[in-house]
């Protein structure tokens, strides 16, 4: 029996193995893609070269997933939307035999979220040789998304939304925007016809179907000669229809050298407002035990709290004013109390996997301000250690984090001891 949706984890594959035949590097063409100003998410200094970049004049031709765009390469801004979704479990890029740059590449991300495969010759290959890589750690029902290496202008929403459909049940979902233009089918240079676009829609990527079922699909397509040219193509053959999910327009694929302007575009745009503000709270109830956590920090009291996960109400309300600046919901929807990997969990668990999120979309913690509410226990002689093991999980001078208490002068269930809670506010910035 296949276990419902929300009990099969979601994974990720990355072809990025392509040699660009339709691309030409934009060294080639005299773009500057480092100029002054062009310093961006993880971004070099300004004029510098991209990591991994060819020097200006160079005649070799790169791979448009290495292409430097904004400080970093397409393939840096790709993978950024994947790391920052705390539900796919490993990514898998998929890269030519031949690669010498992906070795710079993952060596930068220093994650042990991300794994390598060898591609084939054509995409399909490459996504069959990525599902391969996964056998042992994926099971056959689990999740797959696979996502275009050249598509750097992919928003985390469209991450969480795509993953979010497939509690509706299905084969899949592949994100996708509804064709607004007027279409015009060619006949020898000229326009033959015009095709109505009702219920028209772009594929985009991700796309996100079964293991098992995705690697059915790819092998019947190839044993029948035939090439697709998406993951959802191969999976229609077999009968499945999978869920459109709307994706924003703006997620492009960079295929010629001029898509990087557009591209570069995109991305300073959504970086016109850097700053963004959250904030959080987060209230459980006294039960049984002899201590409570508060910042990662055990505190002695003759009560503990009721909680699925360890009930640290400052970092879960760290966590939610977080996520809420992201603009990426709040602590239930990551880490949800029904599932059961988050019974008694560290909190900090939480907090560090937010800090990546942060780190993913090109943000950094300006500073933090959060207020315990409690009768009980007092936390003056905590407070330091608290601010010290906060900043530490979120990568900040421990300066950055301000912990404050105050009681309801014993009004409400706070006042009558019988729970406590927490409220936090932040500032974020472009790091």
């Amino acid at each position: 029996m296949i276990p419902t949706a929300a009990a099969r984890r979601v994974w990720a594959l990355v072809p990025a193995a392509g040699r660009g035949e339709r691309f030409a590097s934009a060294d080639s063409t005299g773009a500057d893609a480092t100029a002054p100003g062009a310093a961006s998410l993880g971004a070099a200094s300004p004029g510098a070269a991209a990591p991994g970049a060819a020097a200006p004049g160079a005649t070799s031709r790169l791979p448009k997933q290495y292409a430097p765009l904004l400080g970093s390469r397409v393939i840096d801004w790709s993978l950024r939307a994947l790391l920052g979704e705390p539900r796919i479990e490993k990514i898998v890029v998929v890269v030519a035999a031949d690669d010498t740059r992906w070795s710079d590449v993952a060596a930068e991300l220093g994650s042990d979220r991300v794994l390598t495969a060898i591609g084939g010759a054509s995409r399909q290959d490459s996504v069959r040789s990525g599902l391969d890589r996964l056998h042992g750690l994926a099971a056959p029902e689990d999740w797959v998304l696979v996502h275009d290496a050249a598509r750097p202008c992919l928003h985390h929403s469209d991450v969480a939304d795509l993953i979010d459909a497939l509690a509706a049940g299905g084969c899949g979902a592949v994100l996708a925007a509804p064709i607004v233009d007027t279409v015009k089918r060619e006949r020898d240079g000229e326009v033959g016809e015009t095709v109505d676009r009702q219920g028209l829609w772009r594929a985009l990527t991700p796309q996100v179907f079964g293991c098992a079922a995705l690697e059915r699909a790819l092998d019947d397509a190839v044993g029948k000669g035939l090439t697709v040219t998406d993951e959802a193509q191969a999976m229609e053959r077999m009968g499945c229809r999978p869920r459109l999910v709307r994706g924003s327009p703006l997620n492009i694929k960079v295929t010629q050298a001029a898509d990087l302007a557009l591209a570069e575009r995109i991305l300073r745009s959504a970086e016109t407002c850097s700053m963004r503000i959250g904030q959080g709270f987060d209230v459980h109830a006294f039960g049984e035990g002899d201590h409570v956590m508060l910042g990662g920090v055990r505190i002695g009291h003759e009560r503990g709290v009721i909680a699925h996960s360890d009930g640290d109400v400052v970092i879960h309300a760290l966590c939610d004013a977080l996520l809420g600046a992201l603009g990426e919901g709040d602590i239930g929807r990551h880490f949800p109390d029904s599932d059961p990997r988050y019974r008694g969990a560290d909190s900090r668990v939480f907090l560090r996997t937010v800090a990546g999120m942060l780190r993913a979309a090109g943000l950094k913690l300006v500073n933090a301000d959060v207020t315990v509410l409690a009768e009980a226990p007092r936390i003056a002689a905590h407070r330091t250690a608290m601010a010290a093991t906060l900043a530490a999980d979120l990568g900040v001078p421990a300066r950055c984090i301000n912990i404050k208490a105050t009681t309801t002068e014993r009004m409400g269930f706070i006042g009558r001891g019988e729970g406590l809670a927490a409220q936090a506010a932040v500032l974020l910035d472009g790091a």
